[in-house]
Protein backbone atom coordinates (compact mmCIF):
# COMPACT_ATOMS: atom_id res chain seq x y z
CA UNK A 1 0.00 0.00 0.00
CA UNK A 2 2.78 2.41 0.97
CA UNK A 3 4.67 1.65 -2.23
CA UNK A 4 1.58 2.36 -4.33
CA UNK A 5 0.95 5.59 -2.40
CA UNK A 6 4.60 6.59 -2.98
CA UNK A 7 4.47 6.06 -6.74
CA UNK A 8 1.11 7.87 -6.94
CA UNK A 9 2.67 10.86 -5.14
CA UNK A 10 5.54 10.86 -7.65
CA UNK A 11 2.98 11.03 -10.48
CA UNK A 12 1.22 14.01 -8.86
CA UNK A 13 4.53 15.84 -8.39
CA UNK A 14 5.55 15.14 -11.96
CA UNK A 15 2.25 16.61 -13.15
CA UNK A 16 2.74 19.68 -10.93
CA UNK A 17 6.36 20.19 -12.00
CA UNK A 18 5.58 19.79 -15.69
CA UNK A 19 2.85 22.44 -15.36
CA UNK A 20 5.41 24.73 -13.71
CA UNK A 21 7.86 24.21 -16.56
CA UNK A 22 5.28 24.52 -19.35
CA UNK A 23 3.82 27.75 -17.99
CA UNK A 24 7.18 29.12 -16.74
CA UNK A 25 5.59 29.86 -13.37
CA UNK A 26 7.53 29.45 -10.10
CA UNK A 27 6.09 27.22 -7.35
CA UNK A 28 6.13 30.25 -5.05
CA UNK A 29 6.95 33.95 -5.28
CA UNK A 30 6.71 36.99 -3.02
CA UNK A 31 3.98 39.35 -4.22
CA UNK A 32 5.01 42.95 -5.05
CA UNK A 33 3.63 45.51 -2.55
CA UNK A 34 1.03 46.84 -5.02
CA UNK A 35 -0.33 43.35 -5.63
CA UNK A 36 -0.47 42.69 -1.86
CA UNK A 37 -2.58 45.82 -1.32
CA UNK A 38 -4.90 44.92 -4.18
CA UNK A 39 -5.46 41.39 -2.82
CA UNK A 40 -6.09 42.72 0.68
CA UNK A 41 -8.71 45.17 -0.64
CA UNK A 42 -10.64 42.49 -2.51
CA UNK A 43 -10.18 39.72 0.09
CA UNK A 44 -13.95 39.45 0.65
CA UNK A 45 -14.84 39.50 -3.03
CA UNK A 46 -12.23 37.32 -4.71
CA UNK A 47 -15.01 35.68 -6.73
CA UNK A 48 -15.27 38.85 -8.84
CA UNK A 49 -11.70 38.32 -10.00
CA UNK A 50 -11.46 36.51 -13.32
CA UNK A 51 -7.79 35.52 -13.79
CA UNK A 52 -6.99 33.62 -16.98
CA UNK A 53 -6.72 30.02 -15.83
CA UNK A 54 -7.22 28.36 -19.21
CA UNK A 55 -3.68 26.93 -19.19
CA UNK A 56 -3.98 25.46 -15.70
CA UNK A 57 -5.40 21.99 -15.32
CA UNK A 58 -6.30 20.02 -12.18
CA UNK A 59 -3.34 17.90 -11.08
CA UNK A 60 -5.62 14.86 -11.07
CA UNK A 61 -9.29 13.95 -11.01
CA UNK A 62 -10.96 11.10 -9.07
CA UNK A 63 -11.06 8.87 -12.15
CA UNK A 64 -7.23 9.00 -12.44
CA UNK A 65 -6.98 7.92 -8.81
CA UNK A 66 -9.46 5.07 -9.37
CA UNK A 67 -7.19 3.59 -12.06
CA UNK A 68 -4.38 3.43 -9.49
CA UNK A 69 -6.64 1.61 -6.98
CA UNK A 70 -7.81 -0.86 -9.63
CA UNK A 71 -4.19 -1.85 -10.27
CA UNK A 72 -3.39 -2.55 -6.60
CA UNK A 73 -2.41 -6.18 -5.99
CA UNK A 74 -1.27 -8.09 -2.93
CA UNK A 75 1.92 -9.97 -3.94
CA UNK A 76 1.27 -12.60 -1.21
CA UNK A 77 -1.86 -13.76 -3.03
CA UNK A 78 -0.30 -14.31 -6.44
CA UNK A 79 -0.02 -18.08 -5.99
CA UNK A 80 -3.77 -18.60 -5.79
CA UNK A 81 -3.79 -19.15 -2.01
CA UNK A 82 -7.01 -17.23 -1.60
CA UNK A 83 -9.67 -18.98 -3.62
CA UNK A 84 -12.40 -17.29 -1.62
CA UNK A 85 -11.23 -13.84 -2.66
CA UNK A 86 -10.89 -14.92 -6.29
CA UNK A 87 -14.68 -14.93 -6.35
CA UNK A 88 -14.69 -11.16 -5.86
CA UNK A 89 -15.59 -9.90 -9.30
CA UNK A 90 -15.25 -6.17 -8.65
CA UNK A 91 -12.46 -3.86 -9.72
CA UNK A 92 -10.67 -3.77 -6.34
CA UNK A 93 -8.42 -6.80 -6.04
CA UNK A 94 -6.91 -6.23 -2.60
CA UNK A 95 -8.26 -8.67 0.00
CA UNK A 96 -9.02 -6.38 2.94
CA UNK A 97 -11.45 -7.22 5.73
CA UNK A 98 -14.71 -5.30 5.31
CA UNK A 99 -17.98 -5.54 7.22
CA UNK A 100 -20.95 -7.55 5.94
CA UNK A 101 -24.56 -6.48 6.54
CA UNK A 102 -24.96 -8.20 9.95
CA UNK A 103 -21.78 -6.42 11.17
CA UNK A 104 -22.94 -3.12 9.67
CA UNK A 105 -26.31 -3.51 11.41
CA UNK A 106 -24.52 -3.94 14.69
CA UNK A 107 -22.20 -1.00 14.04
CA UNK A 108 -24.99 1.33 12.85
CA UNK A 109 -27.49 0.06 15.40
CA UNK A 110 -28.95 3.53 16.05
CA UNK A 111 -30.07 3.72 12.42
CA UNK A 112 -32.46 0.80 13.05
CA UNK A 113 -36.14 0.89 12.10
CA UNK A 114 -37.27 1.12 15.71
CA UNK A 115 -35.10 4.14 16.58
CA UNK A 116 -36.28 7.69 15.96
CA UNK A 117 -34.32 9.46 13.21
CA UNK A 118 -34.17 12.99 11.91
CA UNK A 119 -34.48 12.80 8.15
CA UNK A 120 -37.33 10.26 8.18
CA UNK A 121 -40.86 11.62 7.85
CA UNK A 122 -42.88 8.61 8.94
CA UNK A 123 -41.11 6.80 11.76
CA UNK A 124 -43.21 3.80 12.75
CA UNK A 125 -43.04 3.96 16.53
CA UNK A 126 -43.37 7.64 17.42
CA UNK A 127 -45.07 10.53 15.54
CA UNK A 128 -42.23 12.56 13.93
CA UNK A 129 -43.11 15.86 15.64
CA UNK A 130 -43.04 14.21 19.10
CA UNK A 131 -39.64 12.66 18.42
CA UNK A 132 -38.29 15.95 17.00
CA UNK A 133 -39.42 18.04 19.97
CA UNK A 134 -37.89 15.59 22.44
CA UNK A 135 -34.71 15.26 20.34
CA UNK A 136 -34.27 19.05 20.24
CA UNK A 137 -34.76 19.23 24.02
CA UNK A 138 -32.04 16.61 24.58
CA UNK A 139 -29.81 18.44 22.07
CA UNK A 140 -29.98 21.64 24.12
CA UNK A 141 -29.07 19.62 27.20
CA UNK A 142 -26.06 18.03 25.47
CA UNK A 143 -24.84 21.49 24.42
CA UNK A 144 -25.37 22.87 27.91
CA UNK A 145 -23.22 20.05 29.35
CA UNK A 146 -20.51 20.65 26.67
CA UNK A 147 -19.95 16.89 26.56
CA UNK A 148 -18.23 15.92 23.31
CA UNK A 149 -18.84 12.16 23.67
CA UNK A 150 -22.54 12.70 24.42
CA UNK A 151 -22.82 14.96 21.36
CA UNK A 152 -21.26 12.25 19.20
CA UNK A 153 -23.75 9.66 20.47
CA UNK A 154 -26.66 12.10 20.11
CA UNK A 155 -25.88 13.04 16.51
CA UNK A 156 -26.18 9.42 15.35
CA UNK A 157 -29.93 10.04 15.20
CA UNK A 158 -29.35 13.23 13.24
CA UNK A 159 -28.90 16.82 14.33
CA UNK A 160 -31.65 19.45 14.47
CA UNK A 161 -30.78 22.14 11.90
CA UNK A 162 -30.61 24.91 14.51
CA UNK A 163 -28.13 23.00 16.71
CA UNK A 164 -25.93 21.40 14.05
CA UNK A 165 -23.20 24.06 13.90
CA UNK A 166 -22.69 23.99 17.67
CA UNK A 167 -22.88 20.19 17.92
CA UNK A 168 -20.30 19.65 15.18
CA UNK A 169 -17.97 22.19 16.79
CA UNK A 170 -18.38 20.38 20.14
CA UNK A 171 -17.64 16.96 18.60
CA UNK A 172 -14.60 18.35 16.75
CA UNK A 173 -13.43 20.17 19.92
CA UNK A 174 -13.46 23.56 18.20
CA UNK A 175 -13.99 26.58 20.39
CA UNK A 176 -13.22 29.95 18.84
CA UNK A 177 -10.63 31.45 21.13
CA UNK A 178 -8.97 34.82 20.36
CA UNK A 179 -5.73 32.99 19.54
CA UNK A 180 -7.54 30.91 16.89
CA UNK A 181 -8.76 34.08 15.19
CA UNK A 182 -5.22 35.46 15.39
CA UNK A 183 -3.81 32.26 13.84
CA UNK A 184 -6.29 32.55 10.98
CA UNK A 185 -5.25 36.18 10.44
CA UNK A 186 -1.60 35.07 10.27
CA UNK A 187 -2.48 32.53 7.58
CA UNK A 188 -4.31 35.29 5.69
CA UNK A 189 -1.17 37.47 5.91
CA UNK A 190 0.86 34.58 4.44
CA UNK A 191 -1.58 34.36 1.53
CA UNK A 192 -1.34 38.08 0.88
CA UNK A 193 2.47 38.12 1.00
CA UNK A 194 3.20 35.07 -1.15
CA UNK A 195 1.71 33.69 -4.34
CA UNK A 196 1.82 29.90 -4.76
CA UNK A 197 1.17 27.83 -7.88
CA UNK A 198 -1.45 25.87 -5.92
CA UNK A 199 -3.45 29.12 -5.54
CA UNK A 200 -4.25 28.93 -9.25
CA UNK A 201 -5.26 25.27 -8.84
CA UNK A 202 -7.61 26.28 -5.99
CA UNK A 203 -9.08 29.10 -8.09
CA UNK A 204 -9.59 26.76 -11.02
CA UNK A 205 -11.19 24.08 -8.87
CA UNK A 206 -13.70 26.47 -7.29
CA UNK A 207 -14.57 27.86 -10.75
CA UNK A 208 -15.07 24.34 -12.15
CA UNK A 209 -17.09 22.94 -9.25
CA UNK A 210 -18.70 25.08 -6.54
CA UNK A 211 -19.22 28.13 -8.78
CA UNK A 212 -21.42 26.03 -11.07
CA UNK A 213 -23.41 24.43 -8.25
CA UNK A 214 -26.93 25.68 -7.52
CA UNK A 215 -26.41 25.28 -3.78
CA UNK A 216 -22.88 26.54 -3.34
CA UNK A 217 -22.09 29.27 -5.89
CA UNK A 218 -22.98 31.98 -3.34
CA UNK A 219 -20.10 30.84 -1.10
CA UNK A 220 -17.39 31.33 -3.72
CA UNK A 221 -15.52 33.99 -1.71
CA UNK A 222 -15.57 31.90 1.47
CA UNK A 223 -14.12 28.95 -0.44
CA UNK A 224 -11.16 30.96 -1.73
CA UNK A 225 -10.46 32.35 1.73
CA UNK A 226 -10.58 28.98 3.49
CA UNK A 227 -8.67 27.00 0.86
CA UNK A 228 -5.94 29.59 0.33
CA UNK A 229 -5.37 29.80 4.11
CA UNK A 230 -5.49 25.99 4.35
CA UNK A 231 -2.66 25.64 1.83
CA UNK A 232 -0.41 27.82 4.08
CA UNK A 233 -1.25 26.02 7.35
CA UNK A 234 1.78 24.03 8.53
CA UNK A 235 -0.21 22.57 11.46
CA UNK A 236 -1.94 20.32 8.88
CA UNK A 237 1.42 18.54 8.46
CA UNK A 238 0.75 16.89 11.83
CA UNK A 239 -1.82 14.53 10.27
CA UNK A 240 0.89 12.85 8.17
CA UNK A 241 1.88 11.02 11.37
CA UNK A 242 -1.19 8.80 10.84
CA UNK A 243 -1.63 9.21 7.08
CA UNK A 244 -0.08 6.77 4.59
CA UNK A 245 0.81 9.76 2.40
CA UNK A 246 3.85 11.94 2.88
CA UNK A 247 4.03 15.69 2.18
CA UNK A 248 5.80 16.72 -1.04
CA UNK A 249 9.18 18.44 -0.71
CA UNK A 250 10.59 21.28 -2.73
CA UNK A 251 14.12 22.65 -2.68
CA UNK A 252 15.36 26.22 -2.71
CA UNK A 253 16.62 27.00 -6.23
CA UNK A 254 20.11 25.65 -6.88
CA UNK A 255 20.07 23.44 -3.75
CA UNK A 256 18.24 20.38 -5.13
CA UNK A 257 18.68 17.28 -2.96
CA UNK A 258 20.29 19.11 -0.03
CA UNK A 259 17.99 18.33 2.89
CA UNK A 260 18.58 21.47 4.93
CA UNK A 261 17.27 23.50 1.96
CA UNK A 262 14.14 21.38 1.65
CA UNK A 263 10.70 22.81 2.37
CA UNK A 264 7.27 21.19 2.25
CA UNK A 265 5.24 22.31 -0.74
CA UNK A 266 2.57 23.45 -0.42
CA UNK A 267 3.26 24.35 3.25
CA UNK A 268 0.36 22.15 4.46
CA UNK A 269 1.58 19.18 2.37
CA UNK A 270 -1.74 18.73 0.54
CA UNK A 271 -2.01 19.20 -3.23
CA UNK A 272 -5.65 19.94 -4.15
CA UNK A 273 -7.32 17.81 -6.82
CA UNK A 274 -10.43 18.29 -8.96
CA UNK A 275 -13.38 18.60 -6.57
CA UNK A 276 -11.35 19.39 -3.42
CA UNK A 277 -13.31 22.60 -2.74
CA UNK A 278 -16.49 20.54 -2.33
CA UNK A 279 -15.21 19.36 1.07
CA UNK A 280 -15.58 22.97 2.27
CA UNK A 281 -18.73 24.09 0.44
CA UNK A 282 -21.39 22.38 2.62
CA UNK A 283 -19.79 23.76 5.80
CA UNK A 284 -20.50 27.30 4.54
CA UNK A 285 -24.18 26.69 5.32
CA UNK A 286 -23.32 26.20 8.99
CA UNK A 287 -20.53 28.67 9.70
CA UNK A 288 -20.47 32.27 8.52
CA UNK A 289 -17.46 33.47 10.46
CA UNK A 290 -14.37 32.71 8.34
CA UNK A 291 -11.99 31.66 11.15
CA UNK A 292 -14.59 29.26 12.64
CA UNK A 293 -15.45 27.86 9.19
CA UNK A 294 -11.72 27.41 8.62
CA UNK A 295 -11.14 25.53 11.89
CA UNK A 296 -14.08 23.19 11.31
CA UNK A 297 -12.93 22.38 7.79
CA UNK A 298 -9.34 21.78 8.88
CA UNK A 299 -10.47 19.40 11.63
CA UNK A 300 -12.88 17.56 9.27
CA UNK A 301 -10.02 17.19 6.81
CA UNK A 302 -7.42 15.83 9.24
CA UNK A 303 -9.96 13.47 10.83
CA UNK A 304 -11.82 12.22 7.79
CA UNK A 305 -11.41 13.67 4.32
CA UNK A 306 -7.69 12.93 3.86
CA UNK A 307 -8.58 9.22 3.90
CA UNK A 308 -10.62 9.67 0.72
CA UNK A 309 -7.59 10.47 -1.42
CA UNK A 310 -4.76 8.43 0.09
CA UNK A 311 -4.04 4.73 -0.35
CA UNK A 312 -4.20 2.76 2.89
CA UNK A 313 -5.82 -0.32 4.44
CA UNK A 314 -7.70 1.69 7.08
CA UNK A 315 -11.41 0.71 7.35
CA UNK A 316 -12.37 4.30 6.47
CA UNK A 317 -9.73 4.54 3.72
CA UNK A 318 -10.91 4.82 0.13
CA UNK A 319 -9.65 1.32 -0.81
CA UNK A 320 -11.72 -0.28 1.96
CA UNK A 321 -14.74 1.84 1.04
CA UNK A 322 -14.53 0.72 -2.60
CA UNK A 323 -14.21 -2.90 -1.56
CA UNK A 324 -17.07 -2.60 0.94
CA UNK A 325 -19.28 -1.07 -1.76
CA UNK A 326 -18.47 -3.80 -4.29
CA UNK A 327 -18.83 -6.59 -1.73
CA UNK A 328 -22.24 -5.33 -0.58
CA UNK A 329 -23.50 -5.15 -4.16
CA UNK A 330 -22.07 -8.51 -5.19
CA UNK A 331 -23.43 -10.24 -2.07
CA UNK A 332 -26.86 -8.67 -1.74
CA UNK A 333 -27.69 -7.62 -5.32
CA UNK A 334 -25.85 -10.28 -7.32
CA UNK A 335 -28.09 -10.10 -10.41
CA UNK A 336 -27.64 -6.36 -10.69
CA UNK A 337 -23.90 -6.63 -10.07
CA UNK A 338 -23.40 -9.31 -12.75
CA UNK A 339 -25.64 -7.48 -15.23
CA UNK A 340 -23.70 -4.22 -14.89
CA UNK A 341 -20.41 -6.05 -15.05
CA UNK A 342 -21.43 -7.89 -18.23
CA UNK A 343 -22.37 -4.68 -20.07
CA UNK A 344 -19.04 -3.06 -19.10
CA UNK A 345 -20.54 -0.77 -16.47
CA UNK A 346 -18.63 -1.77 -13.34
CA UNK A 347 -20.63 -0.10 -10.52
CA UNK A 348 -17.50 1.33 -8.87
CA UNK A 349 -16.76 3.41 -12.00
CA UNK A 350 -20.01 5.26 -11.30
CA UNK A 351 -19.97 5.46 -7.49
CA UNK A 352 -16.28 6.27 -6.97
CA UNK A 353 -16.68 10.01 -7.50
CA UNK A 354 -19.55 10.10 -4.95
CA UNK A 355 -17.40 8.50 -2.26
CA UNK A 356 -14.24 10.52 -2.94
CA UNK A 357 -16.26 13.72 -2.46
CA UNK A 358 -18.24 12.28 0.48
CA UNK A 359 -21.33 12.87 -1.73
CA UNK A 360 -20.80 16.65 -1.64
CA UNK A 361 -22.26 18.20 -4.78
CA UNK A 362 -24.35 15.11 -5.50
CA UNK A 363 -26.97 15.13 -2.73
CA UNK A 364 -29.24 18.04 -1.78
CA UNK A 365 -27.53 19.97 1.03
CA UNK A 366 -30.05 19.11 3.77
CA UNK A 367 -29.54 15.41 2.96
CA UNK A 368 -25.77 15.77 2.77
CA UNK A 369 -25.65 17.34 6.25
CA UNK A 370 -27.75 14.45 7.63
CA UNK A 371 -25.18 12.06 6.10
CA UNK A 372 -22.22 13.99 7.53
CA UNK A 373 -23.98 13.96 10.94
CA UNK A 374 -23.54 10.19 10.87
CA UNK A 375 -19.89 10.39 9.73
CA UNK A 376 -19.18 12.47 12.85
CA UNK A 377 -21.46 10.37 15.06
CA UNK A 378 -19.85 7.06 14.14
CA UNK A 379 -16.36 8.50 13.56
CA UNK A 380 -16.26 6.49 10.35
CA UNK A 381 -16.60 7.01 6.60
CA UNK A 382 -18.00 3.50 6.01
CA UNK A 383 -21.50 4.95 5.72
CA UNK A 384 -20.44 6.44 2.35
CA UNK A 385 -19.99 2.96 0.86
CA UNK A 386 -23.28 1.76 2.38
CA UNK A 387 -25.13 4.75 0.91
CA UNK A 388 -23.52 4.21 -2.51
CA UNK A 389 -24.73 0.58 -2.46
CA UNK A 390 -28.18 1.70 -1.24
CA UNK A 391 -28.48 4.12 -4.21
CA UNK A 392 -27.83 1.23 -6.62
CA UNK A 393 -30.38 -0.89 -4.76
CA UNK A 394 -32.94 1.92 -4.98
CA UNK A 395 -32.45 2.32 -8.74
CA UNK A 396 -31.99 -1.42 -9.38
CA UNK A 397 -35.10 -1.90 -11.55
CA UNK A 398 -34.01 0.85 -13.96
CA UNK A 399 -30.40 -0.33 -13.91
CA UNK A 400 -31.42 -3.86 -14.92
CA UNK A 401 -32.79 -2.37 -18.17
CA UNK A 402 -29.62 -0.55 -19.27
CA UNK A 403 -27.19 -1.92 -21.82
CA UNK A 404 -24.18 0.41 -21.53
CA UNK A 405 -22.07 2.35 -19.04
CA UNK A 406 -23.40 5.65 -20.43
CA UNK A 407 -27.01 4.53 -19.87
CA UNK A 408 -26.22 3.36 -16.32
CA UNK A 409 -24.57 6.71 -15.59
CA UNK A 410 -27.66 8.49 -16.92
CA UNK A 411 -29.92 6.54 -14.51
CA UNK A 412 -27.67 7.64 -11.62
CA UNK A 413 -26.83 11.13 -12.87
CA UNK A 414 -29.13 13.02 -10.51
CA UNK A 415 -29.10 12.13 -6.80
CA UNK A 416 -30.48 15.49 -5.67
CA UNK A 417 -33.98 14.12 -4.99
CA UNK A 418 -32.83 11.21 -2.82
CA UNK A 419 -33.64 10.97 0.88
CA UNK A 420 -30.56 9.58 2.61
CA UNK A 421 -31.97 8.11 5.82
CA UNK A 422 -34.81 6.00 4.32
CA UNK A 423 -32.34 4.62 1.74
CA UNK A 424 -29.83 3.62 4.42
CA UNK A 425 -32.47 2.11 6.69
CA UNK A 426 -34.11 0.06 3.95
CA UNK A 427 -30.77 -1.20 2.66
CA UNK A 428 -29.35 -2.13 6.07
CA UNK A 429 -32.43 -3.23 8.00
CA UNK A 430 -34.97 -4.34 5.41
CA UNK A 431 -32.68 -6.21 2.99
CA UNK A 432 -33.02 -9.98 3.15
CA UNK A 433 -29.73 -11.28 4.54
Amino acid sequence: MRKAQGSWEKRILKSLNSMCTELSIPLARKRPVGEQKELLNKWNEMGTDEPDLSLFRPVYAPKDFLEVLINLRNPNYENGDSLSFRTHLGLIQVPLKVKDIPELKEFFVELGLTTGQLGIDDSTQVPPELFENEHVRIGHKVLAEQDSAAAQQYIRQGSPTALRAELWALILNISSQPEDVLYYEQLKTNVIQHDLLVDSLIYKDVKLTASNDDYYFVFEDYLYQVLLCFSRDTSVLGHFAYNSASPPKSYIRGKLGIEEYAVFYPPNGVIPFHGFSMYVAPLCFLYHEPSKLYQIFREMYVRFFFRLHSISSHPSGIVSLCLLFETLLQTYLPQLFYHLREIGAQPLRISFKWMVRAFSGYLATDQLLLLWDRILGYNSLEILAVLAAAVFAFRAVNLMEVTSLAAAEAVLADLSTLKVMPLLQIFLFATVT
